[in-house]
C-alpha cells in the first residue's frame, strides 16, 4: 500500500511533519486541547485567548489538518489507511472493547488502522466526532457501533461514506449489519440443558425491552418445543444483568413448590448470583441444581464450579465488520444491504451436567438392585 511513503521522504529530505505535539508545545495546553480546536470541537469550553494561541501556534509552524473529503470519495492521491470506529459507549461493558479488537487485529492484517471514538450518545459530541471523521481523507470508512444490540437511526453524514453497523441495524434497510444470532444462543444454551436430560429449566432474563433479551427468550422457546416441553411462564424471571438480581431471582424459582433442576441466565453476572441462592438453599451445583451462564465473560472461568455459557461472538462480529468495510470500500464490492448474524459457540464446563434423580427414582432404582 505504499504506507508511511510521504513520512519517509520527508525524513529523507531532513524534513518532518509538525504534529499536533509540537502545536501543544508552543501553545503550552494539551494535546487533547490542541485536537479540540484544531477538529472545532463543540462545547469544549476552551477559551478564545486559548483557542487563538492554537491556531497561531499551528499556523507558525505550518500545520495543516486534512482537507474536506468530498462527497465523491473519488481522489485517490490521499493514501487512505484507517477505519473510524464510532461507538457510542465503550468504557462500562466489556463487549464493545471485544468489538473494537476484533476489527483492530483484522485490520491490521490486512494493512489498515482503526481509529475508535466514543460518543456516549451525546449529540454534540457524535456531531463533531463525524466532522473529525469526514474531514480525514486517510479513512476509507465507518464502523458504526452500539454498546447493545437496538435499532438506530444513521447518521445521514455516513451517507457519502462506506458504513458498516455493528450490533445495530436500522430500518428500512440501507447498510451492512452485523449482529449476534441471539436466538440461536438462546436455542443452543437451553439445547444443552435438554440433551442433559433436563425438563424443568429455568430462565432468568435481561430487561425485557431489549433486542438481546427478547430473542433469547425466542431461543429458549424454540428447544424446549423441540423436545415436547410446554412452556411454563412459572420458571421466567426478568432481570437487570446484574449478579444480585440472579440471586434474587434464582432464590424464587427455587422456591417454588416444583422447582426446576436447571436454571439458564441471561449472562454469567446473574448465573453467579444463581450459584449463591443454590448455595444458600443447601444445594450444590451441578449435583443437585445445574447453573447455565450467557457471554462467556472472564470471570465465568473462574468460578466455582467453572460456568458453562455460551460465547457472545463480540470478537468475531468485529472482524466481520471490518472484513466487510474492507470489501466494500478498498475492493468495491457491490453487498446488498443485509443483515448477518454471528453465532457463538457453546463453553461447556463443570456447572452444567445430568439432572439428580428424585427420591422416588432412588427409590425404584434401589428396588430394582
Amino acid at each position: 500500500m505504499g504506507k508511511g511513503s510521504g513520512r519517509d521522504a520527508d525524513r529523507r529530505n531532513g524534513r518532518t511533519r509538525p504534529t499536533m505535539t509540537d502545536i501543544a508545545k508552543i501553545a503550552g495546553v494539551s494535546q487533547s486541547s490542541v485536537s479540540l480546536v484544531l477538529n472545532e470541537m463543540s462545547g469544549s469550553r476552551i477559551s478564545p485567548e486559548t483557542q487563538a494561541k492554537v491556531r497561531d501556534a499551528a499556523n507558525k509552524i505550518g500545520y495543516r489538518l486534512p482537507a474536506i473529503r468530498n462527497a465523491s470519495f473519488a481522489d485517490t492521491a490521499i493514501e487512505r489507511d484507517t477505519i473510524a470506529f464510532i461507538v457510542d459507549e465503550i468504557s462500562t461493558s466489556p463487549h464493545p472493547v471485544v468489538s473494537l479488537d476484533g476489527a483492530r487485529d483484522f485490520a491490521f492484517e490486512q494493512g489498515f488502522l482503526v481509529s475508535a471514538h466514543a460518543t456516549r450518545s451525546n449529540p454534540g459530541l457524535e456531531d463533531a466526532v463525524l466532522r473529525s471523521v469526514l474531514r480525514d481523507q486517510t479513512i476509507i470508512g465507518v464502523i458504526y457501533a452500539t454498546i447493545f444490540t437496538r435499532k438506530v437511526h444513521v447518521p445521514d453524514e455516513l451517507r457519502h461514506i462506506p458504513t458498516v453497523l455493528l450490533n445495530c441495524y436500522a430500518e428500512p434497510r440501507q447498510h451492512m449489519a452485523i449482529v449476534p444470532g441471539e436466538v440461536a444462543g438462546g436455542f443452543a444454551a437451553t439445547a444443552h440443558l435438554t440433551a442433559l436430560g433436563h425438563r424443568r429449566i429455568g430462565f432468568i432474563n435481561g430487561e425485557p425491552w431489549m433486542d438481546a433479551a427478547i430473542d433469547r427468550l425466542k431461543g429458549y422457546k424454540q428447544a424446549l418445543a423441540t423436545v415436547d416441553v410446554a412452556f411454563d411462564e412459572n420458571l421466567v424471571r426478568n432481570g437487570d444483568w446484574l449478579p444480585l438480581r440472579g440471586y434474587e431471582a434464582g432464590l424464587e424459582l427455587l422456591s417454588l413448590a416444583s422447582p426446576p433442576t436447571a436454571i439458564l441466565c441471561g449472562n454469567d453476572l446473574m448465573a453467579i448470583g444463581v450459584m449463591e441462592a443454590a448455595a444458600e438453599k443447601g444445594l450444590r451445583v451441578p449435583e443437585d441444581l445445574s447453573v447455565m451462564g450467557y457471554d462467556d465473560q472472564e470471570l465465568a472461568r473462574y468460578t466455582h464450579p467453572p460456568l458453562s455459557t455460551l460465547v457472545l461472538p463480540n470478537y468475531e462480529m468485529g472482524q466481520k465488520a471490518a472484513e466487510t468495510l474492507i470489501d466494500m470500500a478498498v475492493h468495491g464490492k457491490k453487498l446488498r444491504p443485509m443483515t448477518i448474524k454471528v453465532d457463538g459457540p457453546l463453553v461447556v464446563r463443570s456447572s452444567t451436567d445430568r439432572p439428580a434423580q428424585s427420591a422416588t427414582q432412588r427409590a425404584g432404582a434401589t428396588a430394582v438392585l
